[in-house]
């Protein structure tokens, strides 16, 4: 089974690097994405807005980061225990 997830998006809110109770850093972002795709043969403007996390170097890397700075992000996608919505565990960033 595949759980794979690459997005373009821009760094909307991050919270401040803290550590895991087992002593990771951690940090908690929202990614926002805009863009054009094709729907039906006809153009369509999308928007989507996700919580994303990681944890280790990544959330380092992350945390020095500019809020508005644009990346590729690639991770997978897991539901927090007491969340309804998905969340994406970032692994990698390239920047856009």
């Amino acid at each position: 089974m595949h759980n794979r997830v690459v997005l373009t998006a821009c760094i909307a809110e991050a919270e401040p690097l803290r550590c895991t109770p087992a002593g990771l850093p951690a940090i908690a972002l929202r990614i926002a994405h805009t863009s054009q795709q094709t729907e039906v043969g006809q153009p369509r403007e999308v928007k989507a807005a996700m919580k994303a996390v990681a944890f280790g170097a990544m959330a380092e890397r992350l945390a020095r980061q500019d809020i508005g700075s644009l990346w590729t992000f690639s991770g997978f996608l897991a539901s927090p225990r007491n969340g309804k919505n998905a969340v994406l565990h970032v692994q990698d960033i390239q920047q856009t």
